[in-house]
């Protein structure tokens, strides 16, 4: 039968080829490891470790992680082994796996996101650098890199002078304008745009009238913001030329292929990841089935193609 012919699932993101479009999102897949016996690492597109800093980071104290109704906060605080153990323990793993592997990184200053994208830039292994921007400027009170324009377009023109490795920059919805800031980190050199990254919420328990999380607030993320997050990237495709990875509550295929009618060239799985631990496996081989039932022969075509 002509419909069951084996669509073309493969997309290129700014030079990084993929088998398909289905990455895991950055914190909620570990550095691929963890998943290695849940998920055929070859049946996805690329992954996206968790995120990365100079030094270690012990993260938030607990509660740092409550669910609540259509999504989840966490608080977790950027916890990761730091650069250098990074490179001695779990870089190796990352050699045995035939699927591109994105390292997410962080930093405090605009000197420490260059020094992290210098480090990165180094490692073969790497595929291409995820830059987080959410987080505080400590040299400016606190300002956050990601929310101000001229901030984030110095991180990402710092980290595009060390690095020539594909650059993606994450974007915070915590924004007035998403579309501005995309447009200036896309003149600062960003090669690819991902976006969403998680909402400021909190969750409040009201017998003991105190917070839920210890930190107070925390990254929401999970179904409900979907609507949010395919808005953002609707917006942001008509703004600017690079690739967009779609993040933002994905939990099923329809959910990635609607990022991808909004103008997403791949998307990103994460929260799915903690209720199932296969979800990118099973949401790649339903878009694929997708496609032949539908008589898509190539899943390029559904790229930005939304009709209005």
């Amino acid at each position: 039968m002509e419909s069951a012919i084996k669509p073309d699932m493969s997309v290129n993101l700014a030079g990084i080829q993929l088998r398909n479009p289905v990455m895991t999102a950055s914190g909620t897949f570990g550095y691929g490891e963890e998943f290695a016996e849940y998920v055929d690492m070859e049946s996805i597109g690329a992954f996206v470790t968790k995120g990365l800093s100079l030094k270690s980071r012990a993260g938030n104290p607990t509660p740092r992680i409550v669910e609540t109704p259509g999504g989840m906060l966490n608080a977790i605080g950027l916890q990761n082994v730091g650069i250098d153990a990074f490179i001695a323990k779990k870089v190796p793993y990352l050699r045995s796996v035939n699927t591109p592997a994105i390292a997410n990184f962080f930093g405090g200053t605009v000197d420490e996101y260059a020094e992290m994208a210098r480090r990165l830039d180094e490692i073969p292994e790497v595929a291409g650098l995820e830059v987080n921007i959410s987080c505080p400027n400590v040299k400016q009170g606190g300002i956050v890199f990601g929310t101000d324009p001229a901030c984030a377009a110095s991180v990402v023109s710092a980290c595009r002078a060390v690095t020539k490795k594909t650059l993606i920059v994450k974007l915070s919805p915590n924004v007035t304008d998403i579309v501005a800031m995309a447009k200036a980190c896309e003149d600062a050199g960003a090669d690819a745009l991902s976006l969403i990254n998680t909402l400021t919420g909190m969750a409040i328990d009201l017998n003991r009238r105190r917070p839920v999380l210890a930190n107070i607030t925390g990254g929401f993320s999970g179904p409900a913001i979907k609507p949010i997050a395919l808005r953002m990237v609707w917006q942001v495709a008509q703004a600017v030329k690079v690739p967009i990875v779609g993040i933002g509550g994905i939990m099923n295929a329809t959910d990635a292929l609607e990022f991808m009618l909004a103008g997403a060239t791949a998307v990103q799985v994460g929260t799915a990841s903690f209720i199932n631990p296969g979800a990118a496996q099973k949401i790649a081989a339903d878009m694929e089935a997708w496609l032949i039932a539908n008589g898509v022969s190539d899943i390029k075509s559904m790229i930005g193609a939304l009709e209005s």
